[in-house]
């Protein structure tokens, strides 16, 4: 059912994935993971920082699927910056994963203050050419992180991870990843939920497809190209939030939800990338 998009270097990635946020380390990742395997999840997002990759990596382990049906992202933590670090840093991890390689490798934050991204990206690139990671990417980069990372090295970054629900698209930068071929990926895709999926226009649209407001919004990133990864403990949340591809939204209806941008800083709910050091 969930589609795949095609990242610069030719990796195929699933457009709807499953993230480990926030989810307690040891069972209730095992569990969680497993659940979202059995609802057909097949892209699981992960993070060094998250200490959680071992219940990733059980899970993995138990769910009987092969690993070439499994797409798995983790991301360098803050800590671990640096060309020679960063590559330690993805050996500890494919440790904690049991597995050989991971598909998506992510610089989690730019912190640049401390500027030293760019060499830790060589990293990430020496990484790749070595087999541990089929494809290498940025978290919360801006147009200026990404330009240095263009002039200064030689692989455009596959994917940004970034914040984006309907209340902060950052359209801008949606618009630098297209004109440079980078995938645009959405970390918390509903707003953390709460009041954004009881607001009036979104509740009525859900009335109206015969979803839930999480679903619509959802189904929303899923066609404007947004490789979405979701996170919940709950096997019946996990289930429906996956249940977004047997409907489709009317043109209008995404450009109404687009409009209920505010802007940044009104609706950032993490910090700017261009701060956080």
């Amino acid at each position: 059912m969930v589609p795949t998009i095609t990242l610069n270097d030719g990796v195929r990635i699933p457009q709807f994935g499953f993230g480990v946020f926030q989810i307690d380390p040891g069972q209730a990742t095992v569990d969680a993971v497993k659940q979202a395997f059995d609802a057909g999840y097949r892209h699981i997002d992960t993070a060094q920082m998250y200490g959680n990759e071992e219940g990733v990596g059980q899970a993995i382990a138990e769910s009987g699927l092969s690993r070439d049906e499994i797409f798995v992202t983790t991301k360098l933590n803050n800590s671990r910056h640096g060309r020679d670090e960063a590559q330690k840093a993805l050996e500890e991890s494919l440790t904690k994963l049991g597995l050989d390689h991971v598909d998506l490798y992510l610089i989690h934050w730019p912190l640049p203050k401390r500027d030293d991204y760019v060499e830790t990206w060589r990293g990430l690139e020496q990484a790749k050419a070595a087999g541990k990671v089929r494809s290498i990417g940025v978290s919360n980069f801006q147009v200026p992180h990404l330009d240095r990372l263009a002039a200064e090295t030689d692989t455009v970054p596959s994917v940004n991870q970034i914040e984006l629900h309907p209340t902060f698209t950052q359209p801008q930068l949606r618009q630098y990843h297209r004109d440079n071929a980078i995938a645009t990926e959405a970390w918390s895709p509903i707003g953390q939920g709460g009041a954004l999926l009881k607001n009036e226009l979104l509740t009525s649209l859900a009335e109206k497809y015969g979803k839930s407001p999480a679903q619509i919004v959802l189904r929303w990133h899923v066609q404007l190209g947004n490789v979405v990864f979701p996170k919940s403990v709950t096997p019946s949340r996990i289930a429906e939030n996956i249940d977004v591809f047997d409907f489709e939204l009317a043109d209008d209806d995404v450009a109404t939800i687009s409009g209920l941008d505010k802007g940044d800083p009104g609706a950032r709910l993490g910090p700017h990338p261009d701060e956080f050091n």
